[in-house]
């Protein structure tokens, strides 16, 4: 009786822990993750509008709503509710100056206006249009006019072959059509007839007309066409007094062998006539932004590719033509700012910028002066919204174990909470490691950084299998973000090692572009020393069970690592490049190489072959599995199938996994089913190499 007591309990115990354990992430759980986007927080600092973004797994797609959450004093005031209608996507909530409209872009129907506008008199409520008001709209001070910009004829509902075929045929082709009903062909004679994330190809850029500034009155009208150009206006903002409109724009956009950076910023009068160009520094300027009382504008400058980025402010006339010469705010500081804003009071001016791995929320005088940081944390902080008395200001920040949420603060960062928690209940139920940063050193003494997750229930002494994950760009940079791939992996058994090389962003301009012309022969040692410094740390890595896998530049030095190195016994290469001179033809980013490799494959030949993974392909051992998207003219598919022969002729086992109707952001903003599908690929194939077989091995 005793025995069968005992042995009921341990059984009774032992349901118990397992119903206490947790799991860790699997690809499945992406479909539950809700993103939260969009902040913008009302003028007076009451209310807080932003984007959701579920996913409905059964239709794999991506629904996006406008929410809100009512404030009283910085606090919230009940939970965040749904403001737009849950039947239709919206997004990119904007508010009027008095705080009595919000506006947003939402696809409805068959209607060509996506731009929407909705009271704020109480929750939800019915969506209308403003009469002539077709783009985002950009309300003037006294809020008694909008601007926004589109092209003339943008909502043009014909849908004749002909109108939809505009553009196909080159019109300074040679050759010509015998009939242009019956030929639904390209006939290209522009380089730009291809962009990564627009699954179709381009018109020719002579039929499409440019992007323009209208005004119409704040309650509806007859839009006025303010411009005509023969270029593109990006960004556009109100002077202080409502008189000028300020924009950007390249006059050489259509000069298709203009390498230089030749954007400007340009002023406009109310009444028309021609604009006036403000900037004349060879270079690009762009993001600017009014100081409060109208006197200054603030920009963002870089002279030409791979130059420092800079903040400058220049004071301005009441015809908004510069006053005397602009300042240079960041001349000694060796990081990239992001867009400015102003601080209410006009003494200084805000930006995000990444440092070691975290995007933060910085502050300079707008007369200059030292830098300092408004926010802190091991994270990374995006759309970021102030009041406009700048009493208090919201925010999404994640970190490595937590994706978007919602924060406010008190303007001078003072005071944070969180305000959502949307993925609170599911995270709940899973178990997630922390990383851990790990730092060592080159040959050349230059310090790289790192960050480990250790396998979901590790246990000192048992022998792990490692990852290591390469980021893309390679200016990009890793840090203190949500990875779902990387919980995947540590949920399934493995380390995962992710690092920063010389290459990224977020160390000084000089680490950014240590390795132009030394892609793979440069940053190789970097990621060798760091599985060295990983293995120190936790001897229970085991050197044999190493993989490897990244996204583009991540998938290049993927394969050169396989090609260069014995390290490896797996790897899964993503959107990948293995021959730059073929890449060269195909993507749609030729000025990446003549900038990185000094200049063309004609130029550069034997760069260009030596910088190739395929000149090595023939040392390649490593299990390989190729993902790669039919749709990505990024580093387009032609790179994954010659990587995928190679190998195959040589009998290394390989699998190339093609995804249709995705694009060069297929693990980003792929279809739903497609991505996941992505994860558990990547997952599995890792699984079978460097742990089953593994297993089956020892067992034997």
């Amino acid at each position: 009786m005793r025995r069968v007591l005992v042995a009921l309990l341990i059984s009774i115990s032992i349901t118990a822990l397992a119903q206490d354990q947790k799991c860790g992430l699997t690809p499945e759980d992406f479909y539950k993750e809700k993103e939260v986007s969009d902040v913008a927080i009302s003028p007076v600092g009451d209310m807080i509008a932003f984007t959701l973004t579920t996913i409905l797994e059964s239709e794999n797609k991506r629904h996006r709503e406008i929410w809100m959450i009512r404030l009283d004093d910085g606090q919230p005031l009940g939970e965040p509710f749904r403001f737009t209608s849950p039947s239709e996507n919206s997004s990119s909530p904007n508010w009027s100056p008095d705080g009595a409209l919000l506006s947003f872009q939402s696809r409805r129907g068959q209607d060509k206006n996506s731009t929407w506008f909705m009271r704020v008199s109480a929750p939800g409520g019915e969506a209308f249009h403003l009469d002539g008001v077709t783009a985002r709209p950009v309300w003037s001070p006294d809020g008694k006019w909008i601007a926004f910009v589109d092209r003339p004829e943008a909502n043009d509902t014909s849908q004749s072959p002909e109108k939809r075929r505009e553009g196909w045929i080159a019109p300074d082709a040679i050759t010509k059509t015998l009939d242009a009903k019956r030929f639904d062909g390209r006939v290209i004679t522009s380089m730009r007839y291809k962009r990564d994330g627009i699954l179709t190809l381009l018109p020719h850029y002579s039929v499409r007309k440019k992007a323009q500034i209208f005004v119409v009155p704040a309650t509806g009208g007859e839009p006025h066409q303010l411009t005509d150009l023969p270029f593109d206006i990006r960004e556009i903002l109100w002077s202080g007094s409502g008189e000028h409109i300020l924009f950007t724009g390249d006059e050489l956009q259509d000069d298709e062998y203009n390498d230089d950076y030749t954007a400007d910023i340009f002023a406009v009068s109310l009444e028309g006539g021609e604009p006036r160009k403000l900037t004349t520094n060879p270079g690009t300027e762009r993001s600017p932004a009014l100081s409060p009382d109208g006197s200054r504008l603030a920009y963002i400058f870089i002279g030409k590719r791979g130059a420092q980025l800079d903040l400058f402010v220049a004071a301005l006339e009441p015809d908004c033509a510069f006053k005397g010469e602009p300042i240079n705010l960041t001349e000694n500081w060796d990081l990239f700012p992001g867009p400015p804003d102003w601080t209410s009071d006009g003494s200084a001016i805000r930006f995000r910028a990444l440092a070691s791995g975290n995007w933060h929320l910085l502050e300079i005088p707008a007369i200059g002066g030292e830098i300092k940081q408004i926010t802190e944390g091991e994270r990374a902080l995006f759309s970021v919204s102030a009041s406009e008395a700048g009493a208090w200001m919201a925010y999404t920040a994640t970190d490595a174990v937590t994706p978007l949420n919602l924060y406010l603060s008190r303007g001078d960062g003072s005071g944070e909470h969180k305000l959502t928690a949307f993925n609170d209940n599911w995270l709940n139920e899973i178990d997630l490691e922390k990383p851990e940063r790990l730092n060592w050193k080159v040959s050349d003494g230059t310090e790289i950084e790192g960050w480990l997750i250790k396998p979901i229930g590790y246990e000192s002494g048992k022998k792990y299998p490692m990852i290591l994950k390469i980021h893309g760009g390679p200016h990009s940079a890793y840090g203190n973000y949500f990875f779902r791939t990387f919980h995947i992996l540590s949920a399934s058994g493995f380390f995962v090692l992710y690092t920063n090389p010389r290459g990224s962003s977020g160390y000084g301009h000089y680490f950014t572009y240590a390795t132009r012309g030394k892609w793979g022969l440069m940053d190789q040692e970097d990621f060798l020393t760091g599985i060295d410094a990983a293995i120190v740390k936790y001897p229970d890595i085991d050197p044999e069970r190493i993989g490897v896998s990244g996204g583009s530049y991540g998938g290049y030095m993927t394969n050169w690592l396989t090609a260069n190195t014995d390290r490896f016994a797996a790897a899964v290469t993503s959107r990948s490049i293995v021959d730059w001179e073929g890449w060269y033809g195909m993507s749609d980013a030729q000025n990446l190489t003549e900038y990185e490799f000094y200049g063309t494959p004609w130029e550069h030949r034997e760069l260009y072959r030596k910088l190739s993974p395929l000149s090595y392909v023939e040392n390649v051992t490593a299990p390989t599995l190729i993902i790669h998207s039919e749709n990505d003219y990024r580093t387009p598919i032609g790179d994954g199938e010659q990587w995928f022969m190679a190998l195959k002729k040589r009998k290394v086992p390989v699998e190339l996994v093609r995804y249709p109707r995705s694009s060069h952001g297929l693990s980003r903003i792929g279809e739903p089913w497609l991505l996941v599908d992505r994860l558990e690929r990547l997952r599995s194939w890792f699984v079978h190499w460097l742990i089953e077989k593994h297993s089956a091995k020892t067992d034997q």
